[in-house]
């Protein structure tokens, strides 16, 4: 078979995987709902796990393969979004950590990602924002550990890791909102 033909259907096969994995992270929301309210932590444990997985290879392999497209751009913080906001709204309603933080997280998920997506290329994620998202990534999985995976007092820690990695994670969705919101001003002065 020739090179050109080759290479052709692999700039053709790629893009359609790479975004694939974006959107089924979309899809993982309402499932990771239904866990968490049905009490199942193991599902939730293995549906974020998926999620986390997903969101590396989508973007391993659009760096490898050169595939980073507008739409990838613009569809990749809106999976991680979805992914993780769901748990978070979760974890308020469990009372694990409080609504104001939640909201503020959300409020700031918005505004970011909605000026991200005015851009033609959706604008590359900060590395504080990249931080922040695997922070965030980490203490949902922390606070939601499923009881039957070890002992109270392993659980208690696992647990107590996982707040501190959320306070941490909602210190730097504050700072990173602040540094975007700057940088928009100083890129669009009135």
């Amino acid at each position: 078979m020739n090179k050109g033909i080759i290479k052709t259907k692999r700039l053709i096969f790629w893009p359609r995987i790479i975004n694939g994995l974006t959107i089924s992270r979309i899809f993982l929301g309402l499932p990771i709902i239904f866990a968490l309210e049905n009490g199942n932590n193991d599902i939730f444990f293995l549906l974020i796990l998926l999620g986390g997985i997903t969101d590396f290879f989508d973007g391993y392999f659009a760096r490898k393969f050169n595939h980073q497209s507008a739409l990838g751009a613009k569809l990749d913080p809106l999976a991680d979004k979805i992914l993780l906001l769901s748990p978070m709204i979760w974890l308020a309603h469990e009372n694990l950590v409080p609504l104001w933080a939640i909201w503020i997280i959300i409020s700031r998920e918005l505004l970011i990602t909605s000026w991200r997506s005015s851009k033609t290329s959706g604008a590359p994620a900060s590395i504080q924002g990249k931080y922040k998202t695997t922070l965030q990534f980490m203490s949902v999985i922390l606070l939601l550990w499923p009881n039957n995976w070890g002992s109270i007092y392993l659980i208690n820690i696992i647990n107590e890791i996982g707040y501190i990695s959320f306070w941490i994670a909602f210190f730097l969705t504050l700072s990173s909102a602040v540094k975007y919101v700057f940088n928009q001003k100083e890129a669009h002065p009135n």
